[in-house]
């Protein structure tokens, strides 16, 4: 997990930066604790956007501790029967814009809601 700071606003934080974190997975070899252990799973890249402001801030710290814990992506096998990395219960905005139907902003209920989710899994 990585992140810069964008000089561009998220739609409802229109005084803030824009965080841009990034994940990537290669693809790999299943473990005991995915699906079909010794099989091929398909990697991934996303990207996830918080706005640069204390509450996005504090986001931030928290889903860093959530990715350590190994809480926001599992192996899962998608509807073509193919085993991919994929997001976990922690929904993540991965589009800057376009609402909370597409991931996106503005969404004036997430921070406040993925703070609750990680909380209910132990991450504070």
């Amino acid at each position: 997990m990585t992140w810069v700071i964008l000089q561009r606003d998220l739609p409802g934080f229109p005084d803030d930066n824009t965080l841009q974190l990034s994940y990537i997975f290669p693809d790999g070899i299943q473990m005991e604790k995915h699906p079909h252990p010794g099989q091929p799973y398909a990697g991934l890249r996303l990207c996830a956007y918080l706005p640069d402001n204390r509450e996005g801030r504090r986001v931030l710290k928290l889903l860093d501790k959530a990715f350590h814990q190994q809480l926001l992506f599992t192996v899962a096998t998608n509807e073509d029967g193919e085993d991919m990395v994929t997001t976990g219960f922690i929904p993540l905005k991965t589009q800057p814009e376009g609402g909370y139907k597409v991931d996106g902003y503005p969404d004036s209920e997430y921070l406040k809601a993925v703070r609750k989710l990680l909380k209910d899994k132990g991450v504070e």
